[in-house]
């Protein structure tokens, strides 16, 4: 992956596994090296970023990457079905599910509809922000994706004892929408250091 977003921000993408011959390979049964994680935003197409094709990643996205049961039981899938070695949790610059939580611990009003759950979400993570003088909405993306990877581990005993086995290690990347890089701002789990 390092490699691969490496070519996006040189502009040397090489667009792997996208030809005919891959999505006829892949009819039959997938094997994607990694679960990614990510924000919903239109900028964040892990699939882009990271120069990937066909069956390489397993993406799930959602707004500030709020953790719900649907993307918990998405998660599980991918690590018990499709063995997944890696979970990737993708943050980026500039959030505007985070900015949006960060106005409304600010002013004390909350959205309406179901934007309320998400600002509920991802509340702790403005909170632990302003707690250890982190202000920024990027300081704040970087709490998410932390507190985002921690309950992930908390509430899926499924993930969590295949991390405790060795067989998969959480990473959380922080991704800068000018320049293109993904940053490592998180890991956990001995999987890495096997490969």
């Amino acid at each position: 992956m390092r490699e691969g977003n490496a070519r996006f921000v040189q502009n040397g993408a090489e667009h792997p596994n996208q030809d005919a011959s891959r999505r006829q390979a892949l009819a039959a049964a997938q094997h994607p090296f990694t679960t990614i994680f990510g924000c919903s935003d239109s900028r964040l197409a892990a699939e882009i970023i990271f120069d990937l094709g066909l069956g390489d990643a397993f993406v799930v996205r959602t707004a500030g990457q709020v953790v719900a049961d649907a993307v918990l039981g998405t998660l599980e899938y991918s690590v018990e079905a499709l063995n997944v070695p890696l979970i990737v949790i993708l943050g980026h610059d500039s959030c505007g599910a985070v900015t949006a939580t960060k106005g409304a611990v600010e002013s004390g009003k909350l959205p309406r509809g179901f934007q309320r759950s998400l600002v509920e979400r991802i509340t702790p993570a403005v909170l632990e922000g302003q707690r250890t003088g982190s202000t920024t909405v990027n300081d704040m993306v970087v709490e998410n994706v932390r507190l985002v990877a921690e309950r992930i581990l908390d509430q899926s005993q499924c993930i969590a004892a295949a991390v405790e086995r060795g067989e998969l290690a959480i990473v959380g990347l922080f991704y800068n929408l000018s320049d293109g890089k993904a940053e490592l701002i998180y890991q956990h789990g001995d999987a890495l250091a096997q490969g």
